[in-house]
């Protein structure tokens, strides 16, 4: 699914209407799909809604939209921040054939209907400003803006109080029935529903203006745009949901648009086959060269996202150190004979090269050396010596399978002269932002000013590999200049060991035959999904992650 400047919706929108496709088609698509998604979510017949209004094409979607709300049984209010002229506003004269209450701001002194409707709504849909949004927001509209803020948190804090229970348990419901006034999870006082985006998000850029209103639903159209997944304005649209309005997908302003977002549909096409007559050979043979004294679970961690990922077989380069323990932990992978006791070093590398042309693919890094501080000009932290000649010895070797680096690989990498040119073309790197800093060699304040997507961009381009900047939202960027963005924002990931089962992952998809940038937004993808799965945004422990990797394999080939 194709992830729009407003620049780009614009130019999509207008050759639509040069194709056949009216604005007026356009708006009605929009208007009905937002109905529907807020009918699917929420109990409409009998509830009260109040729906914002503004000057431009926005404010005629959300006329569209109450105008269904109405025909469903909702009791439909509309406040006005500009006149309309039923005369030349087709939309604005159905709701009043329809006998539907509209009043605009000019005769509504000191906002007294705004807040007198929101005292009784239980829904309402925010369509006053769209993907127009720039500058601040000043004036009149900014004062609706504030008393609009003021009427919701007043209404919900009545509802709170509503639903109070006068009885309070302070036991525990061991058989997780419901308990009468409580509130149930998941329960929104008063949703806000956003059109196409947030009032006061920049859809560009993700700035989100001071009077904003944060929704819990935003039905966007055609694609989303870029500033709904760029924070903080990301964090204020709740579910993202993108409509279908009829825009042709050949029309050429939208294969010209090079940045993309995953859907389940494009991920499922993205799985390897599994043929029933497949053996272990078949699912691909991994070699993933991690860990150290320091860090003695990070191979494990890997090669068991390896495993659940698909890999018929897997072998860990590690050291003895290391390897003691994690023939316990994985009894199912193999262990190349090397020397190392603590740390991988040159001569670990010299013994491996002659078995490379017999693995599939190859994950280098995780937990590969001790970091210190120091080894770059910025100050950031380095791998210690030991590993960074490891990493450059395997590097040089004649022959390398497919490539994931990670980690402290990435930091070793840092400190290789002329790095890039180390690495077969299309090798997948899996920085986030501070491995990504060292990698680029400037300060990390200065890669977290500037827009994710495009530092991925650019730098897969000048790097010439595949590059998967974490963090939420994760981009894979490819060196011909295409960018995917993964639709996960989930803090559960945010835990010691999630990157490392994530190239285990990765690889095993490389391993598998998928190529590097399908890998890297498979791999992306399946491990953003396995932590939806979690029921909650804590407490996930990295090889519980790895442990429902094949649930959400399993997921996308069901419901897809």
């Amino acid at each position: 699914m194709k992830v729009f400047s407003v620049a780009q919706m614009v130019a999509a929108e207008k050759a639509a209407d040069a194709a056949g496709v009216s604005y007026a088609q356009m708006m009605e698509s929009a208007g009905l799909a937002v109905a529907e998604a807020i009918i699917a979510r929420y109990p409409i017949a009998g509830a009260r809604v109040l729906v914002l209004v503004g000057p431009g094409n926005n404010g005629g979607d959300g006329l569209v939209c109450g105008r269904y709300l109405a025909q469903a049984g909702a009791d439909v209010a509309f406040y006005l921040s500009k006149p309309r002229d039923p005369a030349i506003d087709a939309n604005y004269a159905q709701i009043q054939q329809m006998g539907l209450f509209a009043v605009h701001t000019e005769f509504d002194q000191r906002f007294r209907v705004l807040r007198t409707r929101l005292s009784v709504s239980g829904l309402v849909v925010d369509a006053l400003l769209g993907t127009g949004v720039t500058r601040p927001i000043l004036g009149e509209l900014a004062k609706l803006m504030r008393q609009f803020a003021a009427g919701v948190e007043e209404r919900r804090t009545a509802l709170r109080e509503q639903s109070r229970p006068r009885l309070v348990s302070l036991g525990a419901n061991a058989e997780g029935r419901p308990v009468v006034g409580q509130r149930r999870r998941g329960e929104v006082w008063l949703p806000v529903v956003a059109v196409d985006c947030p009032s006061g998000l920049n859809c560009d850029t993700g700035e989100l203006d001071v009077l904003a209103i944060p929704a819990d639903l935003t039905v966007t159209f055609a694609g989303p745009k870029r500033g709904h997944f760029m924070f903080p304005g990301a964090a204020a649209c709740g579910e993202l949901v993108v409509a279908d309005i009829g825009i042709p997908a050949d029309l050429p302003p939208v294969p010209a648009v090079n940045v993309e977002v995953t859907t389940a549909v494009h991920a499922h096409s993205l799985l390897p086959p599994r043929p029933k007559d497949g053996h272990k050979g078949t699912f691909g043979k991994v070699l993933i060269a991690a860990g150290c004294d320091r860090y003695r679970g990070a191979s494990v961690l890997a090669a068991k996202g390896a495993f659940r990922a698909g890999a018929g077989l897997v072998a860990l380069a590690t050291p003895e150190v290391v390897r003691q323990t994690a023939v316990v932990a994985l009894p199912e992978a193999t262990y190349p004979l090397i020397t190392a006791e603590q740390v991988l070093s040159a001569p670990d590398a010299a013994q491996l090269l002659p078995t490379l042309p017999q693995y599939d693919a190859l994950l280098v890094g995780p937990g590969l050396g001790e970091t210190g501080v120091g080894g770059t000009a910025v100050g950031q932290t380095a791998v210690g010596q030991t590993a960074v000649e490891f990493l450059s010895a395997l590097l040089a070797a004649p022959y390398l399978p497919p490539l994931v680096v990670d980690a402290d690989g990435l930091n070793g990498l840092a400190q290789l002269p002329d790095w890039p040119r180390l690495l077969p073309t299309n090798s997948v790197l899996t920085p986030h932002p501070a491995e990504m800093a060292r990698l680029m060699g400037i300060p990390l304040a200065d890669l977290l000013a500037r827009d994710r997507v495009e530092v991925a961009r650019e730098q897969a381009q000048a790097w010439g590999q595949i590059v998967l900047l974490k963090g939420a939202y994760t981009v894979v960027a490819a060196p011909d200049g295409r960018a995917t963005i993964l639709p996960f924002a989930n803090p559960v990931l945010a835990v010691g060991g999630s990157g490392d089962v994530l190239g285990g992952v990765i690889v095993a998809l490389l391993g598998q035959g998928v190529r590097p940038y399908a890998a890297a937004i498979l791999g992306g993808y399946l491990h953003g999904a396995a932590a939806a799965l979690y029921p909650g945004d804590t407490g996930l422990l990295a090889g519980e992650l790895a442990d429902l990797i094949p649930q959400a394999i399993q997921q996308l080939k069901t419901n897809t």
